[in-house]
């Protein structure tokens, strides 16, 4: 019988997709739905996900993948959203030396460790993954059970995503599931999903899913369902035949 899977990267093809949004969002609806969640991150040169946690953040994942015996279950931050479910964050925030440090072969397999602590304490796992490039970008789309690629939804993005899709068979692994981000329609027959943009997009206007919003909510629970096999039962309002007719 085959393992539900618990933990996925997200990863962006290009810098800005939208890779750290996407996973804040998902992960927001899973725990809408009742899931326990942990967000963490492999994107050492933005480490935008830390943007999402007030104050201080003193263990964070660079830490914990340079260290010895590495806690993350002891470091994980609550999120300030309302939601049924746990959502907790471990992201990175580091200085440029440490960050280094972070990108060596060691620090990748210690951060496949950190991974395996977090899938036994939390139902879901999502790690915002940068362009595969580097030995956290490979440790990350090689350990999680799922992958899924966020693309512009251009013809740029759609370009980006094939040379994506051949860098994940250089390192032994395939995406299952495709986004294309910002954008109303699937630009490309091997993208799966669309999801539209947003009005919100400062950071504290977001996660922008708990507003249910009939266009951008419905999307992002196609890609946490698509992401691990589960079905959610979130009451947002389904388009009006206006929404629906608007050109």
């Amino acid at each position: 019988m085959e393992t539900a899977p618990t933990t996925a990267a997200v990863g962006g093809v290009t810098g800005g997709a939208g890779a750290t949004r996407m996973t804040v969002e998902v992960g927001t609806a899973l725990a809408m739905d009742g899931a326990n969640v942990a967000l963490t991150d492999v994107a050492f040169g933005t480490q935008g996900l830390s943007d999402y946690v007030p104050g201080r953040i003193d263990d964070d994942i660079v830490t914990l993948v340079t260290g010895e015996d590495p806690q993350p279950l002891a470091a994980t931050q609550e999120l300030p959203i309302d939601t049924e479910g746990r959502l907790e964050c471990l992201p990175s925030r580091a200085s440029f030396g440490a960050l280094a440090r972070a990108k060596t072969a060691g620090a990748a397999t210690t951060f496949e460790n950190v991974l395996d602590q977090l899938a036994t304490e939390f139902d879901y796992v999502l790690v915002d993954t940068p362009p595969v490039a580097t030995n956290p970008a490979v440790a990350a789309v090689t350990a999680a059970d799922r992958v899924g690629l966020v693309a512009p939804g251009t013809t740029r993005g759609v370009d980006a995503l094939q040379r994506t899709r051949a860098r994940l068979t250089d390192v032994g692994t395939t995406d299952d599931l495709a986004v294309a981000n910002r954008t109303g329609e699937v630009p490309d027959g091997s993208i799966d999903i669309a999801v539209p943009e947003s009005e919100l997009t400062a950071v504290t206007d977001t996660p922008t899913v708990t507003a249910l919003d009939p266009e951008f909510a419905p999307a992002i629970v196609a890609v946490a369902e698509g992401l691990f096999d589960r079905s959610l039962d979130l009451a947002y309002e389904e388009p009006g035949l206006a929404e629906r007719l608007r050109p």
